[in-house]
């Protein structure tokens, strides 16, 4: 009879097989009424699940990292029987949890609209109040098949044919007369779902993703704990809609994006402003880290992406062009044209690390419906680096790395980096004997930090295991953004070596390491981050000098050289336009300093300050708004981001 044991290491000896929810209840009905779900072994399962063996047994409640999951997948469902109550003519198709909530698509004539949601919304409140249990049964999968199809549901015939063995039966989750096909694991009834969940759109979705098949509507929701919960998530959207760096950038003519150029930035000059300075922060930091700058052809032919191994990998998302009867790569990556930089020459191993910089411009062909502002685009330019050396340097140089990485992000206001190892995938090159190799050294390096880490299995790169950082923004989203990739296997296959220090040749190792990742995307997630108030040393125009009357023109000029001969980046606006006005526009365009000046100001030889925040800063002399400025520009000091909209 099964010995349990628990989280905390204590064990249960029960005489009988065990339900999870008989377990708790042994344990206390405070936890036996609080239990939604159970972990067996690793495994999530129904309340209901039988514990007939020694198994390891935790109990999920709503606290636990795991509800959401059930609880959006239990929203999913709940929120399908509504639909099919008040549309019985609707078919239901798939519907699974997504990150932040849910969805279903559905096969009908007529689209949803938005007063639908509404009446479907109040059907979902109405059945989590029924209290029905839900419950997994197990049918012959020739009966669920005739079964769904008495009902009209083809859509489930169709996944129970192509998903399900013929060997297998089929799980069916029901909760009071509705039934759907499900793996599970669900909730103990309806009302364990709660109130806090909320429908948020529809959208057009291709059964299975494949535009050659039919048209079906989704329906998104989002789900959470408690109401609490919800009302702060949705208090984020409406912050995002605020902050989305697409409509910013139209507005502070950064940047657009038309149709005869899918998923490409045309930069504007104020937007260029901030790309170059974001570029040549980065490239000075590098140049202190002992990298060299290298440039490397924008199209390369296919016989060394086959080399490399990119061409089995991404020939998908490549862009190709054909002359001369040869076919050529636009290129979707850098690290190929690196290893042909280091293949000139005899490399000994005193030349080692080597580090290359790249600011790379890539071309991926995403597919159009995953294109999203400057977040996902098709073209863009990687801060990339690869730094080629021996074994023995792969720790030093990973944590090196690692601390410029940190130094780069606290410059940009972001303290909490979030690591995540990514290891071996299903399909890769190298044998298994140096993905060993490879993970034992990112995984040292990544324990000498002293820092927390979750394991990704699966998640590494074709050539090599990775660790991915990641940061939280001032919403609490999560933006992956520097990666460092270990890679034994591409040097070789392209002939990089070195002579060792026995005059043998050896393969060098290669590290292919990115911080920013995408300039583009970066931007895109700082505007969103600041609300397009971007700190004062990113800013294309740093302050704003404004007249009161054209009598102070020639003073607001003369001012204007002397913050120009600093180095601040300063503009003029000595329109006969009234000072209010003057002000609520420079402030909408995010300038950081607004500088009036009238006769007083002209007489006392003084500007009178203010942020774009609104901040009276009161008057100053030239010199004490000098030493403001310039201080703040070259300690690049980040301020807040709640900047208000």
């Amino acid at each position: 009879m099964p010995i349990i044991t628990l989280p905390d290491g204590s064990q249960r000896s029960f005489d009988t097989p065990i339900t999870v929810l008989d377990l708790a209840t042994s344990i206390g009905t405070g936890l036996a009424k609080a239990t939604l779900a159970g972990k067996v072994n690793g495994n999530l399962v129904d309340a209901t699940y039988s514990i007939d063996t020694n198994a390891t047994v935790a109990i999920i409640t709503r606290r636990d990292p795991e509800a959401l999951d059930l609880l959006r997948h239990d929203a999913a469902h709940v929120m399908a029987q509504a639909v099919q109550e008040i549309y019985p003519d609707t078919q239901v198709t798939i519907g699974p949890a997504i990150e932040n909530g849910f969805y279903y698509d559905f096969a009908r004539e007529t689209p949803f609209t938005t007063k639908d949601l509404e009446l479907i919304e109040s059907k979902m409140r109405e059945i989590v109040k029924r209290n029905l249990p839900i419950k997994r049964e197990i049918w012959d999968r020739n009966a669920a098949k005739e079964l769904f199809a008495k009902h009209g549901e083809h859509y489930k015939v169709q996944i129970i044919e192509d998903i399900i063995p013929e060997s297998e039966e089929v799980s069916i989750y029901r909760q009071g007369e509705w039934f759907d096909v499900c793996r599970g694991p669900h909730l103990p009834n309806t009302s364990y779902l709660g109130n806090g969940f909320k429908l948020t759109k529809v959208a057009g979705a291709y059964w299975r993703g494949d535009s050659n098949n039919a048209m079906l509507q989704r329906i998104y929701g989002t789900a959470w704990r408690d109401t609490k919960e919800l009302k702060t998530y949705l208090h984020q959207l409406e912050e995002a809609e605020k902050r989305d760096h697409r409509k910013l950038g139209r507005t502070l003519d950064l940047f657009h994006i038309q149709e005869e150029a899918p998923g490409m930035a045309f930069w504007h000059d104020k937007g260029w402003q901030i790309y170059l300075q974001l570029q040549d922060y980065i490239r000075n930091k590098l140049k202190k880290h002992g990298y060299r700058e290298v440039h490397t052809p924008q199209i390369i032919d296919r016989t060394l992406w086959e080399r490399s191994g990119h061409w089995d990998k991404f020939r998908q998302e490549m862009f190709i062009t054909e002359t001369e009867d040869k076919i050529f790569a636009i290129k979707p990556m850098n690290c190929p044209g690196h290893i042909q930089i280091y293949n000139q020459g005899i490399k000994s191993h005193r030349d080692l690390p080597l580090r290359l910089a790249e600011f790379g411009s890539c071309h991926r062909n995403e597919p159009s419906g995953t294109l999203h502002g400057l977040m996902r685009i098709r073209n863009f330019v990687q801060d990339d680096a690869h730094i080629f050396c021996t074994e023995e340097q792969i720790l030093p140089e990973v944590k090196a790395f690692m601390e410029l990485l940190f130094e780069v992000y606290k410059d940009f206001g972001f303290d909490e980096v979030i690591l995540a190892f990514s290891t071996r995938p299903e399909k890769r090159v190298g044998d298994d004997a140096l993905w060993d190799k490879a993970e034992q050294a990112l995984e040292t390096a990544l324990n000498q930090t002293g820092l927390n880490w979750k394991l990704q299995p699966g998640e590494g790169a074709f050539y090599g295991p990775k660790i991915e950082f990641s940061l939280r923004d001032c919403l609490s989203r999560i933006w992956q953004l520097g990666t460092i990739q270990l890679d034994f296997s591409m040097p070789g296959r392209l002939g990089a070596t070195y002579v060792a220090e026995d005059n043998s040749r050896k393969t060098p190792v290669m590290l292919h390491r990115a911080i920013l990742g995408s300039i583009e995307r970066f931007i895109g997630i700082l505007i969103e981050h600041y609300a397009g108030a971007l700190p004062l040393w990113l800013v294309p125009v740093q302050a704003m000098l404004m007249t009161i009357t054209n009598n102070q023109d020639q003073y607001c000029q003369q001012i204007a050289q002397r913050l120009t001969q600093q180095g601040l980046r300063v503009e003029l606006d000595l329109r006969n336009e009234k000072i209010g006005y003057k002000i609520r526009e420079h402030s909408l365009a995010r300038i950081p300093y607004l500088l009036v000046v009238g006769e007083r100001e002209q007489a006392n030889n003084t500007l009178a300050v203010r942020t774009r925040s609104g901040e009276n800063l009161g008057t100053m002399s030239i010199d004490q708004l000098l030493e403001l400025l310039v201080h703040e520009n070259t300690a690049r000091l980040v301020k807040n981001p709640s900047y208000s909209i």
